[in-house]
């Protein structure tokens, strides 16, 4: 089986609330970097929830459709046996923190779903090892960074060793180079333990050169799904959409429609750079110059 998670024709309402997503079909295929965009209040947070069975397990309300987690209906099933399948970390990470040390965070969820101390304590140790961690065991919370608790988060659900991570705005409280790290860090996690990654994030240039598939979500329905190219096109022939696309696309698109010809996945500013350097010729360099001058 290559999906990892896939919704049929999803809806949820909140109680009580008018419906915050309608009929959201999408494939996240397994071993990939999905990333989920759009505007605030779009229904993101909620499609991660309901990834995890929160929604609507948890919150109640109304659904129809399914959601299926490694080929298997979150409807009905309790929130702490998914997680053998899915980890969640949510936006405001410093909730999910509920002890005093580094290894005491750890190891409570671990003790919790009935591990004996000889199989805690390896889990505790690797989990803090691929997220940078090591050493900071005896650490209490407050001594550490707001990185470093981020990175603490992520490392209490990877201990569960899910198939599927997902991070709802995990860059949010993070600078650039915070943002860049971290990414980097869920990239080389995906290659080498074959997990599928999924983030919510609207800084789109911090997660480019890791991405790829996009699901782009516009008032509680899909508005682009799949790969960069297609996923990006797909806004950009929408002009109400185009703020969607980054900067660097945008840039992209326009220099397509300029040279008539595709300049290939742009995912950093250095490549787009050499991508044009290759194209263009001197001869269409100085047109373009002069067209633009003249």
């Amino acid at each position: 089986m290559n999906e990892a998670v896939v919704f049929e024709c999803f809806s949820y309402a909140y109680p009580k609330t008018e419906p915050v997503l309608n009929e959201i079909e999408f494939v996240v295929p397994r071993g990939s970097f999905t990333v989920i965009t759009g505007p605030s209040g779009a229904g993101k947070s909620t499609i991660c929830r309901a990834m995890a069975g929160i929604v609507p397990n948890y919150y109640g309300g109304r659904s129809a459709g399914r959601v299926l987690v490694d080929g298997e209906d979150t409807a009905g099933q309790r929130i702490a046996d998914l997680t053998r399948f899915v980890g969640l970390v949510l936006d405001d990470y410093e909730s999910q923190l509920v002890s005093l040390t580094v290894e005491e965070e750890i190891l409570f969820g671990l003790y919790n779903r009935g591990l004996a101390p000889a199989e805690a304590l390896p889990a505790m140790r690797k989990a803090l090892n691929e997220v940078g961690l090591t050493g900071k065991e005896k650490l209490r919370l407050d001594e550490l960074s707001g990185g470093q608790r981020q990175r603490l988060a992520i490392a209490s659900v990877l201990a569960y060793k899910p198939d599927v991570l997902v991070l709802d705005e995990a860059a949010s409280a993070l600078d650039p180079e915070g943002a860049e790290s971290l990414y980097r860090m869920l990239d080389e996690l995906r290659r080498d333990y074959n997990l599928t990654v999924i983030v919510v994030e609207h800084e789109l240039a911090y997660v480019l050169p890791y991405a790829t598939q996009m699901l782009a979500v516009v008032d509680g329905r899909v508005a682009a799904c799949g790969a960069l190219d297609e996923a990006f096109s797909a806004l950009w022939t929408k002009p109400e959409l185009r703020a969607l696309v980054p900067d660097l696309w945008q840039i992209k698109f326009t220099m397509e429609a300029y040279l008539n010809r595709k300049l290939g996945e742009w995912r950093t500013a250095a490549e787009a750079a050499a991508a044009l350097q290759t194209v263009l010729t001197k001869g269409e360099t100085e047109e373009y110059d002069q067209r633009r001058t003249g």
